[in-house]
């Protein structure tokens, strides 16, 4: 059944041929130039006509329509043609034998286009096909190039030389194939739709390096000048074989650097510079160059440039390293801490080169050099003498940066040798000394009373004094006590020194009694002494000036006195005694003064007190020079002595 269903179809086909107009030409024809085509043609009309007085054709180029005057290539009729084609044409079929084929001879250029036939079976029965043979003059033969040609992937080049002439027959030849890896030919005679074609096929595998290499395909004919060449150029893709870039370097922050990137495919690669993650240009070329200006140190690192362009990928990494000086140092925040304590201080840098960190200590070395971007000074069990400046310094052959900061050691007070107390003129001094951190607190304790507060009373003055982590405390007692049973001073005196860390409380202990005493034994024989000089020296300056003279005179009177009055000055708090002294006592009597109550005869400053302002002691010169009597002048009556006043400024 479904035979019939097919042959069906078929018969009624076969008889509408049978009774239509209809034509069988080639589509597309070829031939070279300056050589000859044959158009095979076959032609069908309706069963019914009978040709009258023969059957004739026309073949008309361009279009179908008479009335339009195409051009006529063959008339069986007559020998009126186009003046194109006189000469050229011939019917190789025979019309009655509905044959049509025609010849063209010497063809050109301008004789590509479609043909048309038209039959002419007299009277009106005549009847141009639409159906037409388009002609292609070629004036070199084709060469069928895949439209991708991959490097690395079997290629075939297949040259097509028409033969369409049955008066010569065409020969192929590759031209510029020795340096082709094993190529191989093969040829091949095809034939479609009554026209024919010799071709020939070049098989090889092609690489990036024929990339642009020019091959050839020469067809001729033999025993004839006629020769054609056609040329082309491989474009072999390929995959990126190569990305080069600069070499790595290094720089200095601030200036200004290019990085080139040159990639070798085909097509041109996307290229792009990556950053990490980031990239930072990108085009589509042969090279592409990245521009860095004003480079930081965040710019230091690895670039890469990646080629990409469908066919594979490719990329080549450098390193760029940004030089700098040493930023300035990340240390510990300045700090307190309590002594005994372990502490570990970092510094931590950063710097191209590395730095070489190095820790001082109010100035001096401490610890060892790191050559790093991070050092760490240990400390353990820190001691009082931990506390100060420390300064981290960081340095290369670019330059240095420094940062500091001080660690305060607390401690609990620690009395020092000095605290003690001292018998003075107008009582006992006692002096308590302690140093810690945070400064202690002195307070004294008497018998009756603690005193706690500078203050000042009958009985004694009370002074604090604070100097860095030292303090110093100073109580005076007025009155020296009752007697113990080796003569001196009973004291009880208790000093209390305290801070955060501790308490303590020390008994202060009477020392330098016997340096006192023989001071007032020796002061008061030296005032006898200069007393009884000055007497001696009057008496003495008395008689000479009477002798002189020869008559004593009753009144004396002194004239451009040479006599000078001491003034003993009183300090502001009334501790110091008048102390008179003469030049020609001075030396001897001073130094015997000092050994036994200091300098000025009061007390002696202790620690911090060493540096209070010492009150001045006045000296007073006598001098007797032409002395005259003077009625009414005070002194004895005696007619044989001379009369001097002293007086107290």
């Amino acid at each position: 059944m479904w035979c019939l269903e097919l042959l069906l179809p078929l018969l009624l086909i076969i008889n509408d041929a049978r009774c239509q107009w209809n034509v069988w030409v080639p589509r597309d024809i070829s031939a070279m130039t300056n050589s000859c085509v044959v158009i095979p043609c076959t032609f069908m009309y309706p069963s019914g006509i009978r040709p009258y007085r023969g059957t004739h054709g026309i073949w008309y180029f361009g279009q179908p329509y008479p009335q339009l005057f195409p051009p006529v290539v063959f008339k069986s009729r007559t020998d009126v043609v186009h003046e194109s084609y006189k000469g050229r044409t011939k019917l190789l079929g025979d019309l009655n034998q509905r044959n049509c084929t025609l010849l063209i001879n010497n063809i050109g250029a301008e004789h590509s286009g479609k043909y048309y036939f038209r039959a002419d079976l007299g009277g009106a029965n005549m009847y141009t096909y639409p159906d037409f043979s388009e002609l292609k003059v070629l004036d070199q033969p084709n060469i069928d190039v895949p439209e991708e040609i991959v490097s690395d992937v079997s290629l075939e080049l297949t040259c097509y030389a028409p033969d369409n002439c049955p008066e010569m027959t065409p020969e192929i030849q590759w031209m510029y194939i020795d340096y082709l890896p094993d190529p191989e030919i093969s040829s091949d005679f095809l034939e479609d739709g009554n026209t024919a074609v010799l071709s020939s096929t070049l098989t090889f595998t092609p690489r990036p390096m024929h990339n642009g290499q020019l091959l050839g395909c020469r067809v001729y004919y033999p025993n004839t000048t006629l020769v054609y060449e056609r040329l082309i150029s491989l474009d072999i893709k390929y995959s990126p074989r190569s990305v080069w870039v600069n070499v790595s370097s290094e720089v200095m922050e601030g200036s200004s650097v290019m990085l080139h990137c040159e990639v070798d495919s085909n097509p041109p690669s996307r290229i792009s510079w990556m950053f990490g993650d980031q990239e930072l240009l990108w085009d589509t070329a042969s090279n592409v160059s990245l521009s860095l200006d004003d480079v930081t140190p965040a710019q230091e690192g690895i670039y890469t440039c990646y080629g990409d362009n469908g066919y594979g990928i490719m990329n080549t990494s450098l390193y760029l390293a940004v030089n700098y000086p040493p930023r300035e140092p990340v240390i510990n925040d300045s700090m307190t801490i309590l002594e005994g304590s372990t502490l570990a201080l970092h510094c931590s840098t950063q710097g191209s080169p590395a730095p070489t960190l190095t820790w001082l200590k109010d100035g001096e070395l401490v610890g060892t050099i790191t050559a790093d971007e991070l050092s760490v000074l240990e400390i353990v069990e820190i001691t009082p003498q931990g506390d100060g400046q420390y300064r981290c310094l960081a340095e290369n052959e670019h330059g240095r940066a420094s940062s500091s900061f001080n660690i305060t050691v607390e401690y609990a007070p620690v009395l020092l040798e000095e605290s003690k107390c001292t018998v003075v003129r107008e009582g006992v001094q006692c002096v308590c000394i302690a140093t810690g951190n945070p400064e202690p607190t002195i307070e004294f304790y008497l018998p009756d009373v603690n005193v706690t507060i500078n203050e000042t009373d009958g009985r004694y003055n009370f002074y604090t004094h604070t100097d860095g982590h030292t303090s110093t405390g100073m109580i005076k007692l007025r009155e020296k006590g009752e007697r113990v049973d080796n003569g001196g001073p009973a004291v009880n005196v208790h000093c209390s020194y305290f801070n955060t860390y501790g308490r303590e409380s020390v008994q202060l202990e009477l020392q330098q009694e016997k340096k006192y005493m023989m001071a007032v034994i020796v002061g008061t024989i030296g005032g006898v002494a200069v007393i009884a000089f000055i007497i001696a020296a009057v008496r003495y300056v008395g008689h000479n000036n009477k002798k002189e003279n020869g008559t004593p005179r009753q009144d004396v009177v002194l004239e451009n006195p040479a006599l000078y009055y001491s003034a003993v000055k009183k300090d502001k708090q009334n501790l110091r005694k008048k102390v008179l002294k003469t030049e020609l006592l001075g030396s001897k009597f001073n130094s015997i003064l000092e050994e036994t109550t200091g300098e000025d005869g009061d007390y002696q400053p202790v620690g911090s007190l060493a540096g209070l302002e010492r009150q001045e002691l006045n000296y007073a010169a006598l001098e007797f020079i032409g002395a005259r009597s003077r009625e009414g002048a005070s002194g004895r009556g005696d007619d044989d002595s001379n009369y001097t006043e002293i007086k107290a400024k």
